[in-house]
Protein backbone atom coordinates (compact mmCIF):
# COMPACT_ATOMS: atom_id res chain seq x y z
CA UNK A 1 0.00 0.00 0.00
CA UNK A 2 0.97 3.12 -0.69
CA UNK A 3 2.40 5.66 2.66
CA UNK A 4 3.53 9.07 2.92
CA UNK A 5 5.78 10.25 4.82
CA UNK A 6 5.04 10.72 8.69
CA UNK A 7 3.05 14.22 8.19
CA UNK A 8 4.14 16.73 9.80
CA UNK A 9 1.43 19.08 8.35
CA UNK A 10 0.53 22.44 9.82
CA UNK A 11 -2.91 24.18 10.87
CA UNK A 12 -3.69 26.47 9.13
CA UNK A 13 -6.72 29.14 9.39
CA UNK A 14 -6.83 30.93 6.44
CA UNK A 15 -5.39 28.47 3.42
CA UNK A 16 -7.32 24.97 2.13
CA UNK A 17 -5.66 22.11 1.32
CA UNK A 18 -2.53 22.79 1.98
CA UNK A 19 0.21 19.64 1.63
CA UNK A 20 3.49 18.83 1.19
CA UNK A 21 4.03 15.89 -1.72
CA UNK A 22 7.26 14.77 -0.13
CA UNK A 23 7.70 11.27 0.86
CA UNK A 24 5.89 9.85 -2.32
CA UNK A 25 7.57 6.92 -4.18
CA UNK A 26 8.81 6.69 -7.80
CA UNK A 27 8.65 3.57 -9.81
CA UNK A 28 12.70 3.24 -9.57
CA UNK A 29 12.64 3.36 -5.89
CA UNK A 30 13.48 6.48 -5.33
CA UNK A 31 11.10 9.75 -3.52
CA UNK A 32 9.98 12.89 -3.77
CA UNK A 33 11.74 15.39 -1.65
CA UNK A 34 10.21 16.93 1.30
CA UNK A 35 9.91 20.64 1.57
CA UNK A 36 10.48 21.53 -2.60
CA UNK A 37 6.89 20.69 -3.97
CA UNK A 38 3.72 22.44 -2.04
CA UNK A 39 -0.02 22.45 -3.00
CA UNK A 40 -2.64 24.22 -1.45
CA UNK A 41 -6.05 26.11 -2.13
CA UNK A 42 -5.70 30.02 -2.64
CA UNK A 43 -4.03 31.80 -0.48
CA UNK A 44 -6.11 35.36 -0.33
CA UNK A 45 -7.15 34.51 2.99
CA UNK A 46 -4.12 33.67 4.42
CA UNK A 47 -3.65 35.00 8.32
CA UNK A 48 -0.93 36.67 9.46
CA UNK A 49 0.30 33.53 11.17
CA UNK A 50 -0.24 31.14 7.37
CA UNK A 51 1.40 33.35 5.98
CA UNK A 52 4.38 33.70 8.51
CA UNK A 53 4.16 29.94 8.39
CA UNK A 54 4.31 30.39 3.87
CA UNK A 55 7.18 32.72 4.36
CA UNK A 56 9.16 30.06 6.24
CA UNK A 57 9.13 27.64 4.08
CA UNK A 58 11.53 29.36 1.74
CA UNK A 59 9.44 29.21 -1.65
CA UNK A 60 10.99 30.26 -4.65
CA UNK A 61 7.89 30.46 -6.92
CA UNK A 62 4.14 30.53 -6.37
CA UNK A 63 2.54 28.92 -9.33
CA UNK A 64 -1.42 30.39 -8.92
CA UNK A 65 -3.80 28.51 -11.65
CA UNK A 66 -6.83 30.64 -11.16
CA UNK A 67 -8.55 32.94 -13.69
CA UNK A 68 -9.83 36.41 -13.37
CA UNK A 69 -13.15 35.63 -12.27
CA UNK A 70 -12.05 33.66 -9.55
CA UNK A 71 -9.31 36.49 -8.01
CA UNK A 72 -12.13 38.61 -8.37
CA UNK A 73 -14.13 36.32 -6.26
CA UNK A 74 -11.38 35.43 -3.52
CA UNK A 75 -8.98 38.33 -3.70
CA UNK A 76 -5.58 38.47 -4.40
CA UNK A 77 -3.02 36.17 -2.93
CA UNK A 78 -0.86 37.23 0.11
CA UNK A 79 2.24 38.96 -0.37
CA UNK A 80 5.05 36.92 0.67
CA UNK A 81 8.36 38.61 0.36
CA UNK A 82 10.97 37.50 -2.09
CA UNK A 83 8.73 34.88 -3.34
CA UNK A 84 7.82 35.20 -7.12
CA UNK A 85 4.23 34.83 -8.16
CA UNK A 86 3.09 33.64 -11.82
CA UNK A 87 -0.23 33.49 -12.27
CA UNK A 88 -1.43 31.01 -15.49
CA UNK A 89 -4.75 30.72 -15.88
CA UNK A 90 -5.95 26.93 -16.34
CA UNK A 91 -9.17 27.64 -17.17
CA UNK A 92 -11.19 29.86 -18.92
CA UNK A 93 -13.67 32.89 -17.34
CA UNK A 94 -15.70 33.14 -20.13
CA UNK A 95 -16.48 29.58 -20.05
CA UNK A 96 -17.29 28.78 -16.19
CA UNK A 97 -18.54 32.32 -14.95
CA UNK A 98 -22.31 32.09 -15.65
CA UNK A 99 -21.96 28.52 -14.53
CA UNK A 100 -20.65 29.06 -11.22
CA UNK A 101 -23.16 32.16 -10.63
CA UNK A 102 -25.60 29.49 -11.37
CA UNK A 103 -24.45 27.70 -8.58
CA UNK A 104 -24.30 30.41 -6.11
CA UNK A 105 -27.82 32.30 -6.90
CA UNK A 106 -29.77 29.46 -8.97
CA UNK A 107 -32.94 28.25 -8.37
CA UNK A 108 -33.49 24.69 -7.34
CA UNK A 109 -35.02 24.23 -11.05
CA UNK A 110 -31.74 25.24 -12.91
CA UNK A 111 -29.78 23.34 -10.43
CA UNK A 112 -31.65 20.21 -11.54
CA UNK A 113 -31.51 20.64 -14.86
CA UNK A 114 -27.70 21.39 -14.82
CA UNK A 115 -26.51 19.16 -12.18
CA UNK A 116 -28.53 16.40 -11.72
CA UNK A 117 -28.64 12.72 -13.50
CA UNK A 118 -24.64 12.36 -13.60
CA UNK A 119 -24.24 15.92 -15.28
CA UNK A 120 -21.87 17.66 -12.66
CA UNK A 121 -19.67 14.79 -12.54
CA UNK A 122 -19.78 14.69 -16.49
CA UNK A 123 -18.96 18.16 -16.01
CA UNK A 124 -15.80 17.33 -13.95
CA UNK A 125 -14.63 14.74 -16.23
CA UNK A 126 -14.83 16.72 -19.71
CA UNK A 127 -13.10 19.62 -17.43
CA UNK A 128 -10.25 17.41 -16.63
CA UNK A 129 -9.88 16.22 -20.23
CA UNK A 130 -9.86 19.55 -21.40
CA UNK A 131 -7.23 21.11 -18.87
CA UNK A 132 -4.71 17.81 -20.27
CA UNK A 133 -5.40 18.59 -23.89
CA UNK A 134 -5.73 22.56 -23.89
CA UNK A 135 -3.08 23.55 -21.77
CA UNK A 136 -0.57 21.92 -22.88
CA UNK A 137 1.36 24.87 -23.17
CA UNK A 138 0.90 26.18 -19.38
CA UNK A 139 1.86 22.80 -18.20
CA UNK A 140 5.35 22.65 -20.18
CA UNK A 141 5.96 26.28 -19.13
CA UNK A 142 5.29 25.22 -14.95
CA UNK A 143 7.51 22.28 -15.83
CA UNK A 144 10.34 23.39 -17.30
CA UNK A 145 10.20 26.38 -14.90
CA UNK A 146 10.52 23.73 -11.90
CA UNK A 147 13.27 22.17 -13.85
CA UNK A 148 15.36 25.37 -14.28
CA UNK A 149 15.54 27.23 -10.81
CA UNK A 150 11.49 27.51 -9.51
CA UNK A 151 11.90 25.25 -6.19
CA UNK A 152 10.78 25.18 -3.61
CA UNK A 153 7.04 25.86 -5.69
CA UNK A 154 3.48 25.80 -4.08
CA UNK A 155 0.99 25.22 -6.70
CA UNK A 156 -2.19 26.51 -6.20
CA UNK A 157 -5.57 27.06 -7.53
CA UNK A 158 -9.23 28.20 -5.65
CA UNK A 159 -9.65 24.90 -3.74
CA UNK A 160 -6.37 23.30 -4.11
CA UNK A 161 -8.08 19.97 -5.88
CA UNK A 162 -8.63 20.08 -9.82
CA UNK A 163 -6.19 22.58 -11.40
CA UNK A 164 -3.88 22.46 -9.13
CA UNK A 165 -4.64 18.87 -8.51
CA UNK A 166 -3.85 18.31 -12.39
CA UNK A 167 -0.82 20.43 -12.47
CA UNK A 168 0.78 18.14 -9.51
CA UNK A 169 -0.41 14.80 -10.91
CA UNK A 170 1.24 16.00 -14.45
CA UNK A 171 4.54 17.10 -12.59
CA UNK A 172 4.74 13.63 -10.48
CA UNK A 173 4.25 11.84 -13.27
CA UNK A 174 7.64 13.94 -15.23
CA UNK A 175 9.44 12.62 -12.35
CA UNK A 176 7.79 8.50 -12.64
CA UNK A 177 5.97 8.68 -9.16
CA UNK A 178 3.46 5.94 -9.04
CA UNK A 179 0.31 5.95 -10.16
CA UNK A 180 -1.50 4.78 -7.13
CA UNK A 181 0.70 7.05 -5.04
CA UNK A 182 -0.75 10.22 -7.17
CA UNK A 183 -3.87 9.03 -6.86
CA UNK A 184 -3.96 8.43 -2.94
CA UNK A 185 -2.42 11.88 -3.22
CA UNK A 186 -5.21 13.41 -4.43
CA UNK A 187 -7.71 11.84 -3.30
CA UNK A 188 -6.33 13.28 0.39
CA UNK A 189 -8.26 16.61 -1.11
CA UNK A 190 -11.65 15.17 0.37
CA UNK A 191 -10.76 15.46 3.84
CA UNK A 192 -12.94 17.68 5.97
CA UNK A 193 -10.66 20.01 6.79
CA UNK A 194 -9.04 20.42 3.23
CA UNK A 195 -12.29 20.98 1.09
CA UNK A 196 -13.50 24.11 -0.47
CA UNK A 197 -16.51 25.66 1.33
CA UNK A 198 -19.80 25.87 -0.55
CA UNK A 199 -20.54 29.61 -0.88
CA UNK A 200 -24.23 30.11 -1.98
CA UNK A 201 -25.90 33.50 -1.92
CA UNK A 202 -28.17 34.42 0.95
CA UNK A 203 -31.09 34.87 -1.29
CA UNK A 204 -30.59 31.88 -3.28
CA UNK A 205 -33.81 29.64 -2.76
CA UNK A 206 -33.00 27.03 -0.25
CA UNK A 207 -29.55 27.77 -0.07
CA UNK A 208 -27.66 24.79 1.96
CA UNK A 209 -30.80 22.43 1.68
CA UNK A 210 -29.67 18.63 1.50
CA UNK A 211 -30.53 18.29 -1.63
CA UNK A 212 -28.95 21.29 -3.16
CA UNK A 213 -25.34 19.99 -1.41
CA UNK A 214 -26.17 16.61 -2.89
CA UNK A 215 -26.48 17.91 -6.38
CA UNK A 216 -23.38 20.61 -5.86
CA UNK A 217 -21.31 17.29 -4.21
CA UNK A 218 -19.68 15.95 -7.59
CA UNK A 219 -18.06 19.19 -7.96
CA UNK A 220 -16.08 19.62 -4.91
CA UNK A 221 -15.42 16.13 -4.64
CA UNK A 222 -11.98 15.03 -5.41
CA UNK A 223 -13.09 11.48 -7.45
CA UNK A 224 -10.68 9.03 -9.19
CA UNK A 225 -12.66 9.10 -11.75
CA UNK A 226 -11.98 12.39 -12.97
CA UNK A 227 -8.22 12.14 -12.56
CA UNK A 228 -8.08 8.90 -14.42
CA UNK A 229 -10.27 10.55 -16.53
CA UNK A 230 -7.14 12.68 -17.77
CA UNK A 231 -4.79 10.09 -17.73
CA UNK A 232 -7.21 8.20 -20.45
CA UNK A 233 -6.97 11.26 -22.15
CA UNK A 234 -2.86 11.33 -22.44
CA UNK A 235 -3.12 7.66 -23.70
CA UNK A 236 -5.98 8.60 -25.89
CA UNK A 237 -3.96 11.45 -27.53
CA UNK A 238 -0.46 10.75 -27.11
CA UNK A 239 -0.18 7.20 -26.66
CA UNK A 240 1.48 7.16 -23.19
CA UNK A 241 3.32 9.34 -21.26
CA UNK A 242 6.47 9.54 -22.69
CA UNK A 243 5.19 11.53 -25.98
CA UNK A 244 2.89 13.05 -23.91
CA UNK A 245 5.70 14.96 -22.33
CA UNK A 246 7.68 15.01 -25.34
CA UNK A 247 5.21 16.43 -28.41
CA UNK A 248 2.94 17.38 -26.15
CA UNK A 249 4.49 19.39 -23.09
CA UNK A 250 8.02 20.07 -25.15
CA UNK A 251 10.00 18.49 -23.00
CA UNK A 252 13.37 17.27 -23.89
CA UNK A 253 15.54 14.67 -21.91
CA UNK A 254 17.43 17.41 -19.94
CA UNK A 255 14.86 19.01 -18.61
CA UNK A 256 13.64 15.61 -17.22
CA UNK A 257 16.89 14.59 -15.72
CA UNK A 258 16.66 18.54 -14.29
CA UNK A 259 13.37 17.92 -13.01
CA UNK A 260 14.22 14.56 -10.84
CA UNK A 261 17.59 16.10 -9.55
CA UNK A 262 14.91 19.08 -8.39
CA UNK A 263 12.38 16.79 -6.86
CA UNK A 264 13.57 13.41 -6.00
CA UNK A 265 15.98 12.45 -3.05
Amino acid sequence: MTQHAPSTEPELTGVRNFRDVGGLPTVDGRRVRAGVLFRSGHLAHATDEDAAFLAGLGLHTIFDFRNAADQRLEGADVALPGVRNVNLPLSDPADGSEFWKMVRDGDMDQLRALLSEGRAAHRMITSYRSIITDRTPEHGRVLRAIAEDSVPALMHCAAGKDRAGLSIAVTLLAVGVEREAIEADYLESNAKHRRYKVRRSSTAPDAYSPEVMELLGPLFDARAEYLRAAFETIEEHWGGTERYFTEGLGLTAADRDRLRERLLD
